[in-house]
């Protein structure tokens, strides 16, 4: 399996950086280093293709907030935490990505809505539930609405009418609703714990 291996880190590459739709099988074969033949012996189409690279990315993502719960020592670090993920992923995705997953890649984009709801929401209301009980959170919010709220803030800044790329920084927004998200959480014990770990990220980073 280390071709079909090959082809699926490729093309999510490839997509990635430009979005599925410019991406041909020709590009995904020439980035694979292999003729197009031998792709077609592992993905009948394009859009076989897509579907597996999105269910592969979701099952890596899903493992990486598994390893993210058994590391944090406390529910802002593991906020801090799902944002270095994210940076990882999401910052560094082509906006017309998830358009073009929805448009054109039906199966792709149920895989997507099945992540998003299941694995990321889950994962954001289990955080906020642990940063009550720990007095970092305020008691009072409903942590289903709240993570509803993140994750379509998150996809949000996807849609370039809303955010053109011509007049904003996608990164850049993403960090300050993040920021805005995260001190809506916060008691004033959290927003000192959180001023704690901002200190020691921007320490690390200036050193």
């Amino acid at each position: 399996m280390e071709a079909k291996e090959k082809i699926l880190n490729s093309a999510e590459e490839l997509f990635i950086q430009y979005g599925i739709r410019s991406v041909t099988m020709d590009d995904v074969a020439r980035a694979a280093s292999m003729s197009k033949k031998t792709l077609y012996q592992y993905f009948d189409n394009k859009d076989s293709l897509v579907s597996e690279v999105a269910k592969n990315h979701f099952e890596k993502e899903a493992s990486e907030f598994e390893e993210i719960d058994k590391e944090a020592t406390d529910a802002i670090h593991e906020i801090l935490l799902v944002s270095q993920c994210l940076r990882k992923h999401v910052f560094r995705m082509n906006p017309s990505l998830l358009y073009d997953m929805q448009k054109y890649h039906g199966a792709a984009w149920d895989k997507y809505l099945e992540f998003k709801h299941s694995i990321i929401r889950g994962h954001i209301e289990k955080n906020i539930e642990r940063g009550k009980v720990e007095g970092l959170f305020r008691d009072g919010l409903d942590a289903k609405v709240l993570s509803i709220l993140r994750v379509e803030g998150v996809q949000l800044v996807f849609n370039t009418r809303i955010f053109p790329r011509e007049e904003f920084d996608f990164p850049t927004v993403q960090l300050q609703i993040l920021d805005h998200f995260i001190h809506g959480l916060l008691t004033e014990k959290g927003r000192k714990k959180y001023e704690e770990y901002m200190q020691l990220i921007s320490t690390n980073i200036t050193r």
